[in-house]
C-alpha cells in the first residue's frame, strides 16, 4: 500500500481523523495532501500605525504599551494597546481565544500582528490578529525577521466548524513532515518522466511541498501547474481507456440500401437541409457503417434541426433490418417528439395501415402512461420487430419491454439521465448469446463548451450543429424590470395581446405549478437573508431581499390573474395551463390544442423547455426570470420564433438594476450565442464535479483543474492520454499511473465519467 494510501489516523489521531472523514470526506494522507489551500493570506507590507487604514489587510511591527483582561464569564476580552511610536492600535481576543495572548503580549514585548482594521467606539482595532513574538535581535537583524513574517503566504483551507484551517494546516504539516523524514519513500509519481519532462513540470513531492508551504508565488505556479495537470491527464487516461474499450465492443453495422425508407423520407422534405446537418449526418452514417459502436454526442443551439438529424440516423437503422429507441426525460417531450416524427414521416410512420407506404415501419410510443392496450400493441410490435421507431420514457427500460432487434438508441437531453439508465436500454440490444451493443446517440439542446465536452462527454465523439435552417426568425428578448418600471410589466401583456391578435400564439412561464401540494418558500434566494426573528434583525430588508424572499410566481395563479379577474391584461382570449401534475392525455390534449392554434396562451412550468415546436408562438413572458439559471433561459426562450414570424422574449424580474441576478438576465438579452452563454452560466456556478459528483454520491475527484479556465491543459492532456492507450490500454508500462487511476477513480466512480 502507497503512504499517500495510509488511513489518516496513523499520522493525525483518532479524533482528528474522525472529524475529516465525516466532514470533509478526507480518509487517507493523499486525500489530505490533495485538499488544497483555497487561497493564501498575504500579511501584507509592513505600515506604521500612524497610516492604517479602515477595512485594510495589514500587518505591524509594534510594542505592547497595556494588556488588561475585561469582563466576566463569556463577556470576557484581552484588550491589548500597541504602538510603533507614530500611534496606538488596540487588539481585542475573545473567549478561549483570550487565555493564549494573555501569557504571551505582555507590555514591554514587541511583535509582528496582522489582520483587518476596524472601527469600535470610534477607535481603530484588530479582532483577534496574528501575531508572532519578535527574537530579542536588534537592527537588521529583528528587520529581516519581521519581513520574513510579513511576506509569508499563509495558506487558508476549505474547511468545516469542527476543524479550523489552522488545525488543517497542522494536520497538513504533520503528514509532510512524516513524508520528509523517510524520503517521501513509497510515493509513486504517476506523469510518465518524459511527459514530465516535455511539460516542464515540477516532480509531485516538490509539487505537494510547494502547494502547502509556497515560500514565493513563483512556488505556487509551479505547483499549481504540475497538479491541474494531473487531474487532467489522470481524467483523459479514464475516459480515453473507455473509449478504447467501447471501441472493442462488436456491433451490427447498419447502412441504409439506396431507394428505402431514407430515401422516400428525404425526398417527402419540403426544405434542404442545412449544410451542418448534412455534415453532421454523415458522420453519423459513417459510424453506423462500422462494426463497433457508435458513440457519438449531438449538440447544437436551439432549433437547430437536432430531432430530424436523429431521425434520419433511426431510419437508415430501419432500413437496414434494425430497430431504433429514442429516450426522452419526460412525458410531455417523449410525447412531442412521438408527434413530431409521425408528422414528418406521414404516410411513411403508417406500416400496415390503409395509405400506409410501401418502406413504411412502426412508430409506438411507450410512456408509464400509456393505456393498457396501447402499452400491450407497443410491446408485440417491439418485440416481433413491425415497429421500427419507439418513442418513450423511462418506461422503454422495465424488463417487460424486448425488441427484434435494436440497432440503435438515441439518449435526449442525456445530463437528466443516469448511466444505469442510458446502458439498460442498450443492454436490450443482446439477444441471447448475440452480445452485439447497439449504436448510441446522445443529443443534447444546452451548448457545452469545448472543454467541458471533453471532460463530461470524453467517452463520445462530439458533433455541433451551430447553425439554424432557412426560414428561422431572430429572437429579440428585453429584461421587464417590473419593480422599478410597472408599466413596462403592463406593456409586456399588451405586446402578448397585440401578437395573438396578429395571429399569433404566447408562453408565459412561472417557476411553479401553485397548488397546495407544494411548499411556498422561495426557490432561487439566499438561505438566511433577511430572514424574521434572531436579535439584529430589526434592518428593512433590501428590494433584492424582499424579491428572493416571496414565493416564486405560480402557473395556477398567474394564469387567473390574466385572464379570469376583473379587469385582467388577456381577458378575452384563449388561455390553458400545462405543468407536471397534471395527468398524461390532459397534457398531451392541451398541446395538441395550442399546436393546432385553439390556444392564444400558454401558461406552463419549464415542461415546454425542450422539444415543444409550435411555429405559430411568437412570444415568451418568462416571470420571475431571475430563478432561473442562464442555460434554462436560453432554451426556454428557443420555443419562440421557430416560424416565419421574429419571436419575442420578455424576462420579468424584480431584481434591482446592478445585483447578479439581474446581471445575469441583461447578459441573456444581450446575445443569442448559447455557447457564450454556457461559460457565463458555469462561471457563475462553477463546474461542480465533471464526475457526476451528484449522481455518484462520490467526493469531487477536481481540486485544482477548472474546466473553463483550463482548456489548453485539458486539450494537451487529452492528447496525451490518447496516445499512451492506443499504445498501451492496460497501462502495463506505466504503474505508477495505474495506480493513481486506481486511487482516484475507483470501478463505481469510474462508471459516472459520461454522465453529464
Amino acid at each position: 500500500m502507497s503512504v499517500l494510501e495510509e488511513p489518516l489516523k496513523t499520522s493525525v489521531g483518532d479524533r482528528t481523523a474522525k472529524a475529516m472523514a465525516e466532514h470533509l470526506d478526507l480518509h487517507t494522507a493523499g486525500d489530505l495532501l490533495h485538499h488544497y489551500p483555497r487561497r493564501y493570506a498575504e500579511r501584507g507590507e509592513l505600515t506604521r500605525l500612524a497610516d492604517l487604514e479602515i477595512d485594510e489587510h495589514v500587518t505591524v511591527v509594534a510594542q505592547v504599551e497595556k494588556a488588561a483582561m475585561l469582563g466576566t464569564g463569556r463577556g470576557r476580552r484581552l484588550e491589548v494597546v500597541i504602538t510603533d511610536g507614530s500611534g496606538r492600535l488596540t487588539l481585542v481576543f475573545f473567549g478561549r481565544g483570550a487565555y493564549h495572548p494573555q501569557k504571551e503580549l505582555l507590555p514591554g514585548r514587541r511583535a509582528l500582528f496582522a489582520g483587518k482594521v476596524t472601527v469600535f467606539n470610534r477607535k481603530r482595532q484588530l479582532a483577534h490578529p496574528d501575531y508572532k513574538p519578535l527574537s530579542g535581535k536588534d537592527g537588521a537583524g529583528a528587520d529581516a525577521e519581521a519581513d520574513e513574517w510579513a511576506g509569508k503566504l499563509l495558506p487558508l483551507y476549505p474547511a468545516c466548524r469542527q476543524l479550523a484551517s489552522w488545525q488543517l494546516q497542522q494536520a497538513v504539516d504533520t503528514v509532510l513532515d512524516g513524508l520528509e523524514a523517510t524520503g517521501w519513500e513509497g510515493v509513486a509519481d504517476p506523469l510518465p518522466a518524459a511527459l514530465r519532462a516535455e511539460r516542464g513540470l515540477v516532480p509531485l513531492r516538490e509539487a505537494l511541498l510547494k502547494v502547502h508551504r509556497p515560500k514565493t508565488k513563483a512556488d505556487l505556479w509551479a505547483a499549481r501547474d504540475r497538479l491541474k495537470w494531473d487531474e487532467a491527464f489522470v481524467l483523459q487516461v479514464a475516459l480515453a481507456r473507455r473509449r478504447h474499450a467501447d471501441g472493442q465492443l462488436p456491433a451490427v453495422p447498419r447502412v441504409a440500401p439506396a431507394g428505402g425508407l431514407l430515401a422516400d423520407f428525404d425526398a417527402r422534405l419540403p426544405f434542404t437541409l442545412t449544410e451542418g446537418q448534412q455534415r453532421v449526418s454523415a458522420d453519423i452514417f459513417a459510424d453506423l457503417a462500422t462494426d463497433h459502436p457508435m458513440h457519438r454526442l449531438l449538440q447544437g443551439e436551439v432549433g437547430s434541426g437536432k430531432t430530424l438529424v436523429a431521425l434520419r440516423a433511426m431510419l437508415a437503422v430501419v432500413d437496414a433490418g434494425g430497430q431504433a429507441a429514442m429516450l426522452a426525460p419526460t412525458e410531455v417531450l417523449a410525447q412531442q417528439h412521438h408527434r413530431s416524427i409521425t408528422e414528418m414521416m406521414g404516410e411513411l410512420a403508417e406500416a400496415g395501415l390503409l395509405g400506409g407506404a410501401e418502406h413504411g415501419t412502426k412508430v409506438e410510443l411507450l410512456t408509464g402512461s400509456s393505456g393498457a392496450a396501447a402499452r400491450r400493441k407497443a410491446l408485440l410490435d417491439l418485440a416481433t420487430g413491425e415497429a421500427g421507431i419507439v418513442v418513450g420514457t423511462h418506461a422503454l427500460i422495465e424488463d417487460k419491454v424486448h425488441f427484434h432487434d435494436l440497432g440503435l438508441v438515441v439518449v435526449d437531453e442525456q445530463h437528466r439521465f443516469g448511466v444505469e439508465q442510458r446502458d439498460a436500454l442498450r443492454a436490450k440490444g443482446n439477444r441471447g448469446d448475440d452480445k452485439r451493443t447497439p449504436h448510441l446517440l446522445v443529443m443534447t439542446a444546452t451548448p457545452i463548451p469545448r472543454t467541458v465536452a471533453m471532460t463530461v462527454f470524453g467517452d463520445l465523439e462530439t458533433s455541433v450543429l451551430d447553425q439554424l435552417p432557412a426560414g428561422r426568425s431572430p429572437i429579440a428578448s428585453h429584461v421587464v424590470p417590473a419593480a422599478d418600471k410597472p408599466h413596462f410589466l403592463s406593456r409586456a401583456w399588451e405586446r402578448v395581446r397585440e401578437e395573438v391578435e396578429g395571429g399569433h400564439q404566447a408562453y408565459v412561464v412561472c417557476p411553479r405549478i401553485g397548488d397546495s401540494a407544494e411548499e411556498t418558500e422561495p426557490t432561487g434566494g439566499k438561505s438566511g437573508k433577511g430572514a424574521k426573528g434572531g436579535k439584529g434583525a430589526k434592518e428593512a430588508p433590501s428590494p433584492e431581499d424582499e424579491a428572493e424572499r416571496r414565493p416564486p410566481l405560480a402557473v395556477l395563479d398567474v394564469a387567473a390573474q390574466l385572464s379570469a379577474a376583473p379587469g385582467a391584461p388577456l381577458a378575452g382570449l384563449k388561455v390553458e395551463v400545462l405543468h407536471g401534475r397534471m395527468q398524461p392525455d390532459a397534457k398531451d390534449d392541451v398541446m395538441r390544442r395550442f399546436a393546432a392554434g385553439e390556444v392564444d396562451v400558454l401558461v406552463a412550468t419549464t415542461v415546454i423547455e425542450v422539444g415543444v415546436n409550435v411555429p405559430n408562438a411568437t412570444v415568451m413572458v418568462i416571470m420571475d426570470a431571475d430563478r432561473f439559471g442562464v442555460s434554462q433561459l436560453h432554451q426556454l426562450r428557443g420555443r419562440v420564433g421557430r416560424g416565419a414570424a421574429a419571436g419575442l422574449c420578455l424576462l420579468v424580474t424584480e431584481m434591482p438594476e446592478g445585483t447578479p441576478a439581474r446581471t445575469r438576465l441583461d447578459a441573456v438579452a444581450a446575445t443569442q450565442d448559447g455557447f457564450r452563454l454556457s461559460r457565463i452560466d458555469l462561471e457563475q456556478r462553477r463546474e461542480g464535479d465533471v464526475l457526476g459528483q451528484a449522481q455518484s454520491g462520490a467526493r469531487s475527484s477536481l481540486r485544482m483543474l477548472t474546466v473553463i479556465d483550463d482548456e489548453d491543459v485539458i486539450a494537451e492532456a487529452r492528447d496525451a492520454a490518447a496516445a499512451i492507450v492506443a499504445e498501451d490500454p492496460e497501462l502495463t508500462a506505466y504503474p505508477e499511473l495505474r495506480g493513481a487511476l486506481a486511487s482516484l477513480l475507483d470501478d463505481e466512480r469510474e462508471q459516472f465519467l459520461d454522465k453529464g
